[in-house]
């Protein structure tokens, strides 16, 4: 499957998606003017990807300064399919990066740990992001 890049902008994240390589990265922020129209054609593609993965070992990692609601519904979804592919037999890792001073982040990560149970999480404080 052909990887995925798309750079970030003012409002939008990094999308980096090396589906050859079993790696998702998600970098920057995200609070597109219509946080559905950005995701849905993403989490497709890596639903198409995921359907094709058989005992695969999946890194993402997640950097992510700020969010708005939208793109925290649209984030589940992501999760959600990733978590899915968890259950179906793959190892999938979340890195999930956040600034050491940012609780609010951290919290949304541990969030996810205890609602996608399937997925190995790993909090990863930085400093100055």
């Amino acid at each position: 499957m052909q990887a995925l890049y798309l750079s970030a902008t003012p409002t939008s994240p990094e999308v980096d998606f090396r589906f050859e390589q079993h790696s998702l990265s998600i970098k920057g922020e995200s609070y597109p003017e219509n946080a559905a129209a950005f995701y849905t054609p993403l989490i497709a593609q890596v639903q198409r990807y995921l359907a094709g993965c058989d005992g695969a070992t999946i890194n993402v990692n997640v950097s992510l300064a700020y969010f708005n609601s939208s793109s925290t519904k649209m984030l589940f979804a992501f999760f959600d399919a990733l978590n899915q592919a968890a259950l179906a037999g793959n190892e999938v890792c979340l890195n999930w990066y956040h600034d050491e001073d940012d609780d609010t982040i951290l919290e949304f990560g541990e969030e996810l740990r205890d609602d996608f149970a399937a997925l190995e999480f790993r909090a990863h404080a930085v400093s100055g992001q």
